[in-house]
């Protein structure tokens, strides 16, 4: 999936053999630890070649061949959720500086002193939208409230199945704007050729958005989703209210950004199992009472750090040129 968004951008993409080894079977470790030997000896001739000044990492297991690499280099490290996984926390043992999403970030760094809120980092084109715009391009009502409905870049079958259930009903109450992913595509299409008359003009349905993101975001009132890293920054963005669902099998980490969103006021989280019983009644509820929403929206509005990305890349830069 990076891949391909890199290349959409024209930014250059390399390939490293990485596994992870945190859950896996007895198995299957000895082969990933071998995977993980191959990635550092890929990565030493990636930084032959390319000569780095400073390394930026962001997370996950197929960084951990690189940081080994790169020891000798100064590195950042972004700590993108809340409560950093395994990998992360190996990471920040190598990191000169880490950067953190928000001030209650749990990664434990022998170094506390060189920790840096900055924020999450979103797309500079997202905060081109405003609600009008969005709505024209998305083909909206503006009279209409709006749902947006998704669950990350590949989709989730839960929150599709839990829509899909309570869809005409939903539809009642407010158009959707509802961004399923590859798996289940073909499933959203049939239930919208199943919809009639006006029903099925507020039924927008995509299987995956790359420019026109940042509209679904700037014209939808809530928001239900899975509650992984980039609800720290792009909901807070468009002070957007959520019905966050944590991803079960990854229930900590997601768990924690649903929990910290909740404890703000910004979102209410709702456990996947319960989703289809739950969605119906908390939409209308919402979308009904706008003193209920409204101040949702303002606890969201008050965490967006808008610059993250710039502090960020000043914190890099800075690293950068220390290291010359």
């Amino acid at each position: 999936m990076e891949a391909e968004l890199l290349r959409r951008h024209d930014i250059a993409y390399a390939e490293i053999p990485a596994a992870g080894v945190h859950g896996v079977g007895l198995r299957t470790l000895p082969k990933n630890i071998i995977k993980l030997m191959r990635g550092v000896f890929a990565a030493r001739k990636i930084l032959r070649e390319f000569k780095p000044d400073v390394l930026f990492f962001t997370g996950g297991f197929v960084a951990v061949p690189m940081a080994v690499a790169g020891w000798r280099i100064p590195s950042l490290l972004f700590v993108p959720d809340i409560e950093p996984g395994l990998a992360l926390q190996f990471l920040a043992w190598f990191a000169k500086k880490i950067t953190i999403s928000v001030s209650t970030s749990t990664v434990k760094y022998p170094r506390t002193s060189r920790v840096i809120e900055t924020g999450y980092p979103v797309r500079k084109n997202l905060a081109a939208w405003d609600k009008k715009s969005a709505q024209e391009a998305l083909n909206l009502d503006a009279e209409k409230p709006t749902l947006l409905v998704f669950g990350g870049s590949k989709g989730a079958r839960s929150i599709n199945n839990a829509l899909l259930a309570n869809l005409p009903a939903v539809l009642e109450i407010a158009q959707i704007i509802h961004i399923s992913g590859k798996l289940d595509w073909q499933n959203i299409q049939n239930a919208q050729k199943s919809l009639e008359g006006t029903q099925a003009q507020n039924y927008h349905v995509f299987d995956y958005l790359h420019e026109k993101m940042g509209a679904a975001l700037a014209a939808a009132d809530l928001v239900i989703s899975r509650a992984g890293a980039s609800t720290l920054g792009e909901f807070p963005l468009f002070g957007l209210p959520a019905l966050l669902i944590p991803y079960p099998y990854a229930w900590r980490y997601q768990k924690v950004n649903a929990e910290y969103l909740q404890e703000k006021g910004a979102a209410i989280l709702v456990k996947d199992d319960i989703l289809e019983e739950k969605l119906l009644p908390l939409v209308d509820e919402l979308l009904s009472n706008p003193q209920k929403l409204e101040p949702m929206h303002s606890a969201m509005r008050d965490l967006a750090h808008p610059n993250a990305a710039k502090n960020i890349a000043a914190e890099l830069l800075a690293l950068g040129h220390s290291s010359k």
